[in-house]
């Protein structure tokens, strides 16, 4: 297995002395930048740097309101995953009542995600495919 990349970028990358942590959703205090980025410092200062931030999610009521809710609090962690720099969005999906209105709410978070340059893992039993 050949370690070079076709982008210069990774080829020029040093080791850093940084542990990368995973970081769970339900303990932020804030997602305002405020926070995070005292968050982050904090993190930096400790030789921690954001990995993964882990959200917790569940879609248990059959009702558009609800699921729309939890969508808007996930979207909201995924913004804040990309102002403390992790690499992955992990949301972890408990009990869903409807399948068919969560996918695209959550598909709709996956490509925001990927707009803000970070990967969205879906853990549980629901995937994004039908």
């Amino acid at each position: 297995m050949s370690t070079t990349s076709p982008n210069p970028a990774v080829e020029r990358c040093q080791p850093a002395d940084a542990t990368p942590v995973s970081l769970k959703a339900a303990t932020l205090e804030s997602t305002a930048p405020e926070y995070l980025r005292d968050l982050k410092a904090t993190l930096t200062a400790e030789g921690m740097v954001p990995a993964e931030l882990i959200v917790e999610a569940c879609f248990d009521a059959d009702c558009s309101l609800a699921t729309q809710e939890e969508v808007d609090r996930i979207r909201g962690y995924v913004r804040a995953g990309s102002f403390l720099g992790v690499g992955t969005v992990t949301v972890s999906v408990g009990d869903v009542a409807d399948p068919e209105k969560v996918r695209p709410a959550l598909a709709a978070c996956a490509e925001r995600a990927d707009r803000e340059g970070l990967a969205f893992d879906l853990e549980g039993s629901l995937s994004l495919a039908e």
